[in-house]
């Protein structure tokens, strides 16, 4: 049976809601596991969830990319290991040089926090493959600092790889500057790295597995890392 490791940083608020959607699709508790320690646990799959890691001080991710255990995280990543990167950890991945950009404050300085529609890109990868690229779905949104933004040579890479994994639009799948949740380049919400086993996003897939809070639309997102990892 698959194990995922869920790293835990000062200030991480999501490794709980992460843990109960890990565990429901994987059947399997996952390790919390902190970012002091200089090994990573071996894991099938290891998640660095939401929050605030060490207060944003610095820039966003900043300081957590330095933790001990992070080392250990890029080289699993190396080896081909799934990494899944949420709202602060795609901060995380981003500074650690796990996936490419950067993240700076929303262009509206605002802190947003609701549920919004994001557009599948792909389903060509172990975390997307239970959606249909095109495809729209609602998850909640927390952050001020998810603008994303990148070169253009490394935007012509990821558009011309398939390493978009999402886009923010409307119900109807509208992408464009009146859908820009906080003003990322091209409307992106979430990326892949080249190998396509690490997934960075803004929103929230894990807080929308469960129709007593909200929705389910980050569900088919679980089975199939579940699927995937079997």
């Amino acid at each position: 049976m698959a194990t995922a490791a869920i790293v835990v940083f000062p200030g991480s608020n999501r490794e709980r809601d992460m843990r109960l959607a890990l565990k429901r699709a994987m059947g399997r508790e996952p390790l919390l596991v902190w970012h002091g320690e200089a090994e990573v646990p071996k894991a099938d799959l290891i998640v660095l969830p939401g929050g605030f890691s060490y207060g944003d001080y610095l820039r966003c991710g900043a300081m957590a990319a330095h933790s001990p255990i992070m080392r250990g995280v890029v080289e699993a990543a190396n080896k081909g290991v799934p990494v899944f990167a949420v709202c602060n950890g795609f901060q995380i991945a981003v500074e650690c040089g796990l996936l490419p950009g950067a993240l700076m404050t929303g262009a509206d300085l605002k802190f947003i926090c609701r549920n919004i529609d994001l557009r599948v890109e792909t389903s060509n990868s172990v975390f997307t493959k239970r959606y249909n690229a095109g495809q729209v779905i609602s998850v909640p949104c927390a952050n001020t600092d998810g603008n994303y933004v990148a070169d253009a040579e490394t935007l012509k890479r990821l558009e011309g790889e398939d390493r978009v994994a999402f886009r923010y639009c409307d119900e109807a799948g509208r992408v464009d500057a009146s859908t820009n949740l906080n003003g990322s380049i091209a409307n992106i919400a979430g990326i892949f790295n080249e190998k396509r086993n690490v997934l960075g996003m803004m929103p929230h897939p894990e807080d929308a597995v469960d129709p007593q809070v909200g929705g389910t639309d980050g569900a088919p997102l679980f089975a199939a890392l579940a699927e995937s990892l079997l």
